[in-house]
């Protein structure tokens, strides 16, 4: 038995260990996946970004898309004549021109240094023709001179008749290519209007793309980190504060100084992620505390049960023992008196009341294991009536003057007046004084003293059975209306008992609609106090007029008064 006990021991700790063990991972998942689902909600808001970014970049040099397909050599041809350019590339320039994000156009002939010597260069004018100029300003060359020294390094393997070159965000330049000559016809250079980008473009598509309405999670400033300074914002109420900046995005090929910076607030995301999270733990707290306190329970109920069946082979040896000291002593008496070697009227008379002591004996011990059966089966069956429990207590302690007084105990009887009835099996509770009083006298020692008291608490009749004996442990209080417990100590251990009589006391005190409980210290005495809740007007109303008279003792109690009479 203690084998097993050892590995319930094992396995309720290899469980637990599983379940914590199970639990935590699950916690770690979840939390992975909270952490997974924002950063990817970020992931997307970056690729959105860049996107951001190659459409502001599309949008400097959507007005040139075709030129690619322009005839170059046409295009040269008809420069050298007429000093302007081809009805096709015209068009294109027209569109650009009348784009606000351009200042001005401008072209350089590849073989001019009219910027090294500050002289006139062409700007295409609103009569749709190049007139020379020299009303520039050095951003224009800045910009040639970018695309020239770019340039050289890509003609030798370049097969396209143009290339785009951006000077950060001050100027767009269209290298215009021979591949077939492997060489640069011109420059067409454009500067930006810089207040029209800074002031009314770049606002309105960021407000437009990242405002608060569409992302709700992130804010976006363009910033020229060279100087510090915020170019636009999505959120214009956003304060920006470098030290919660997220992530940056660098434009592509152009605006170099320029850089578009996150910051993620992801409120709704979060809100969602963390509402998901919180459900998700709330119901695995609840599984793994149902999975914690079912093998608990499962371990206690095994370990109750351990215990009983443990209680149930000592009872069963006991009472085999107790069965058979009244059987041997009968028989015993049986013998003498069968084989008549006894003719004094003396020892017939002590043999006779030896034999009918056993007797009684015996049957109380077989009454006592009826009880109990009764109780485990549900057949214990109860007959209230309405009962006067001063007069029904007074009526058991008179039938039982003379053991009192044999055992020398001093009677403290206190019965209020005027109490009113309960509605009880007046056999019960005969029945559940015998066992009190029984086990108050069995155990006290020295102070022989038996205190009954009854009255009225509220709404229901208090009845108090006090004795000064050994008391009981508090750590076994909890255990002394369980069937077979007994409190193991060196002066119980001398007292017979079968750790039923509480147990049957409970029972038929809850039959009754009653409560117990009990009060006691080592050393100083217990206290037993039951309650039966007062008869109410109704049922007042159908009790029957022989209600207040008391039954007759059973066969039992007058066998026990003539034998210790």
């Amino acid at each position: 038995m203690k084998r097993y006990g050892s590995l319930r021991w094992i396995l309720l700790a290899a469980g637990v260990i599983a379940i914590l063990g199970l639990t935590g991972m699950n916690v770690y998942s979840l939390y992975a996946l909270h952490e997974h689902t924002l950063e990817s909600s970020r992931e997307n808001k970056k690729l959105q970004i860049a996107e951001f970014t190659d459409k502001i970049r599309y949008r400097f040099f959507k007005k040139f898309i075709g030129l690619g397909s322009a005839d170059i050599n046409r295009l040269q041809e008809e420069f050298n004549k007429s000093g302007q350019f081809t009805p096709e590339v015209t068009s294109l320039l027209n569109k650009a021109s009348g784009d606000s994000i351009y200042d001005n156009i401008f072209f350089i002939p590849s073989g001019s240094d009219a910027c090294q010597q500050q002289e006139p260069i062409l700007q295409y004018n609103s009569d749709q023709k190049f007139e020379p100029t020299t009303n520039y300003s050095s951003v224009v060359c800045d910009g040639m001179g970018i695309a020239r020294t770019q340039i050289k390094s890509l003609l030798a393997d370049y097969q396209y008749n143009n290339k785009v070159i951006f000077d950060s965000h001050r100027s767009i330049t269209i290298a215009l290519i021979n591949p077939s000559k492997r060489e640069v016809f011109g420059y067409i250079t454009m500067p930006f209007n810089q207040d029209f980008l800074r002031n009314s473009y770049l606002p309105k598509i960021l407000a437009q793309k990242f405002g608060s309405e569409q992302h709700p999670g992130m804010n976006v400033w363009l910033r020229d980190w060279t100087n510090n300074e915020i170019i636009a914002s999505s959120n214009p109420n956003a304060t920006y504060d470098r030290q919660q900046i997220q992530f940056e995005q660098n434009f592509p090929d152009f605006f170099d100084y320029w850089k578009a910076e996150v910051s993620f607030t992801d409120e709704s995301t979060i809100a969602a992620s963390n509402a998901s999270l919180i459900k998700n733990l709330i119901v695995l707290g609840a599984a793994m505390l149902l999975l914690l306190g079912a093998l608990v329970f499962m371990f206690i109920s095994a370990q109750k049960e351990r215990a009983l069946a443990e209680r149930q082979a000592d009872f069963l040896a006991n009472v085999t023992h107790e069965l058979k000291t009244p059987l041997s002593v009968m028989q015993a008496a049986g013998e003498n008196l069968a084989d008549g070697r006894v003719q004094d009227q003396q020892r017939l008379k002590r043999y006779g009341t030896h034999i009918f002591s056993e007797a009684v004996r015996l049957r109380n011990m077989i009454e006592k294991l009826l009880d109990v059966a009764k109780s485990n089966a549900g057949n214990s069956l109860v007959e209230p009536e309405p009962t006067d429990i001063g007069n029904l207590v007074e009526s058991y302690l008179d039938k039982h003057q003379k053991f009192f007084r044999k055992k020398d105990f001093n009677l403290d009887l206190n019965i209020d007046d005027n109490l009113p009835k309960v509605n009880i099996d007046q056999n019960s509770l005969e029945t559940i004084l015998s066992n009190l009083i029984d086990n108050a006298i069995k155990y006290s020692t020295d102070e022989k003293y038996l205190g009954i008291h009854v009255s009225k608490q509220n709404d229901h009749l208090k009845l108090c059975i006090e004795d000064h004996g050994i008391g009981i442990d508090k750590k076994n209080l909890s255990n002394i209306f369980t069937k077979f417990f007994r409190v193991e100590d060196s002066l119980t251990a001398k007292t017979k008992g079968h750790g039923l009589g509480l147990s049957i006391v409970k029972n038929l005190v809850e039959l009754n609609s009653g409560s117990i409980k009990v009060e006691s210290k080592p050393g100083n005495g217990s206290i037993f106090i039951i309650r039966f809740p007062i008869l109410s007007e109704s049922n007042k109303e159908v009790s029957l007029d022989s209600s207040s008279t008391l039954p007759e003792p059973d066969s039992r109690n007058k066998e026990l008064e003539e034998h210790v009479s």
